[in-house]
């Protein structure tokens, strides 16, 4: 075990982890040159395209060092504020970790809480600045930040460039010389932290584990501590980074165990391995249950797609532990799942895997966050759907969740920032000066506000300087009422939403005029109208579509015209007392997909 080294690497998002992974590979010969690709162990096309690392990926790479054979264990992590829990999870499976900084960037948001995860897993940090290649990369100025913020000595930072590969070499000695070897122990009873799973429709499910005490091998009998699942081993190995096929794995080792589980619900992520026969005492640590924060709901636009919906969602659940689902059924919309999520991205990014690994045509509704509710009896319940709020009468109060938001922005677009900020009904309590050229904001902001536009629009106003780190607070009293959208009179519930009252009327007249574009003429006038607690707050009308009675008249008396427009008239209003209308499929679609909702 000596020899064995496990670290991760975390950063902020886009500061080069995936480019210096491919680098260590290279330079460790995992890889043969001619197989060598771009952003390696990023398996997904959209890790690709969006330029981000959304799962963790182990891969085991081996090297000759100062005379001895070195195996050393990289678990490469995401950066995404969103994906924070895939970061904890790969920070238990570890004794070590390179914090990467970009030279030209500086410290950023996301470095700082990855930082502390790290410290608070009792982890050995290595800072390793990256980029130094770059014309604009200022190398003293991040040690200088390195001091400052993060309590780090300058002179311990390695200088590395994942493009061109300068100080890789330096970065494995640091490697091997820092990260202490795993403790544990062969001959003690069998701990194995599962740290990911993916699901093969031919193998089954494969686990990724840490071993921290004992051995496995093919052919043992295994039980799941908190899930109580017991399976068989039917084979075990390592990542290199494709998975290969090794006799067992000791304690130390990082690899896959392929398991005889065909149900997906009988595994939780972060949770222990051992023997059926020989039972450790009590699981590993690292196993947290994660509370999803934004909720929104899924439905299939074809309902014949209902069932590939609920097993796609099920084997995403598998490797992604923040995902949670159920059943929901909407009068306009057919059946569909009340998914919730960690943050917009992850909601994104489980939509567009929903799309591309399973072929599905998806309608998302208007995204929600779960408020707490007081009633008249001093009883409390809790309500992530604006159609399951009780009526006005029974409610005392309600509170929303707030978010404590660190945004690292530049000096001169304090301002903008701040009216972002104002605009969004938040408030900052405390502005600290990071340099010259960077500040560092705390303030304190209502979820829902910040669920739609609000990091695009904080990258906008800094030109994309600007990021954010934010972490769950308390819950606050606030004026919150529930908005109808009425169409003829009838609550669409599809558009229903809970709004605060002084944001109310600008957001239903802008869902009213939506509306109104989208919807068809009928041959009578349709209102369209936002209203609050019953009363109405905006309203546009839908003309009627004309049909000219008057065509067949040529000339004649003008009496005659107006008798058939009278006739007109009253067979409208008939028409109006018992017409009903029907909003087509596709006027949801792009509601629900505009920007204008938001």
């Amino acid at each position: 075990m000596k020899w064995i080294r496990n670290f991760c690497i975390i950063a902020h998002v886009d500061h080069g982890k995936t480019t210096l992974s491919d680098r260590l590979l290279e330079q460790t010969q995992t890889i043969e040159k001619r197989k060598m690709q771009e952003q390696l162990l990023d398996s997904m096309d959209l890790e690709k395209e969006k330029g981000i690392t959304i799962k963790c990926h182990p891969v085991t790479m081996h090297c000759r060092l100062q005379g001895n054979d070195y195996t050393l264990n990289l678990i490469d992590t995401p950066g995404h504020v969103d994906f924070s829990y895939e970061v904890s999870r790969s920070l238990a499976a570890c004794e070590g970790a390179l914090l990467l900084v970009d030279a030209s960037q500086g410290i950023e948001a996301q470095t700082v809480a990855n930082a502390q995860l790290a410290l608070q897993n009792s982890l050995t940090i290595i800072p390793v600045l990256n980029k130094i290649d770059l014309p604009n990369a200022d190398v003293e100025k991040v040690k200088q930040q390195l001091e400052d913020i993060l309590a780090t000595p300058s002179d311990e930072a390695l200088l590395v460039s994942g493009k061109t590969g300068e100080g890789i070499g330096e970065l494995l000695q640091a490697i091997v010389e820092k990260i202490p070897a795993p403790q544990g122990d062969v001959t003690e009873l069998l701990q194995a932290l599962i740290f990911d799973a993916i699901y093969d429709s031919y193998k089954g499910l494969i686990c990724y584990v840490r071993v921290f005490n004992g051995s496995l091998k093919a052919g043992q009998s295994i039980v799941m501590m908190r899930q109580g699942a017991a399976t068989q081993v039917k084979e075990v190995g390592i990542f290199t980074p494709e998975m290969q096929k090794k006799d067992e794995l000791n304690a130390g080792d990082v690899g896959y165990v392929i398991t005889n589980i065909k149900t997906l619900t009988e595994i939780k992520m972060g949770d222990t391995l051992t023997h059926v026969q020989r039972p450790a005492k009590e699981p590993l640590p690292g196993y947290r249950e994660v509370k999803p924060m934004v909720f929104s709901d899924l439905y299939p636009l074809d309902t014949k797609d209902y069932e590939r919906l609920k097993a796609g969602l099920s084997r995403l659940q598998l490797n992604d532990a923040a995902l949670t689902f159920q059943s929901e059924n909407s009068t306009a919309l057919g059946f569909g799942f009340r998914c919730g999520f960690l943050g917009l991205l992850h909601m994104e990014v489980v939509q567009e895997r929903l799309r591309r690994e399973y072929d599905l045509d998806i309608i998302t509704t208007y995204p929600s966050v779960v408020y707490r509710i007081c009633l008249t009896d001093d009883t409390w319940i809790e309500v992530d759907n604006p159609l399951r709020l009780p009526d006005p009468s029974r409610i005392q109060y309600i509170e929303e969740p707030t978010i404590k938001a660190f945004l690292h922005i530049p000096s001169d677009r304090i301002g903008d920032v701040l009216s972002l900020i104002m605009e969004k009904r938040g408030e900052c309590s405390a502005t600290e000066t990071l340099d010259e050229q960077k500040m560092l904001l705390t303030c304190l902001l209502p979820l829902n506000e910040i669920l739609l536009d609000f990091n695009d629009r904080l990258k906008s106003i800094t030109h994309g300087y600007g990021s954010m780190d934010y972490e769950l607070s308390k819950y606050v009293r606030s004026d919150l009422v529930k908005m109808d959208i009425l169409v003829h009179g009838e609550t669409v519930d599809a558009f229903s939403s809970i709004v605060h009252r002084s944001k109310a009327e600008q957001q239903g007249r802008a869902l009213c005029e939506r509306l109104k574009d989208l919807l068809p003429k009928q041959l009578f006038k349709v209102p369209i109208q936002a209203a609050v607690f019953g009363k109405v707050i905006a309203r546009e009308t839908l003309s009627a579509l004309r049909k000219d009675v008057t065509a067949k008249c040529y000339g004649g008396d003008i009496t005659r015209k107006r008798k058939l427009l009278e006739k007109q008239k009253e067979g409208k209003k008939r028409m109006k007392q018992i017409g009903k209308v029907a909003i087509p499929q596709d006027a949801f679609v792009k509601i629900l997909k505009s920007d204008t909702m938001h």
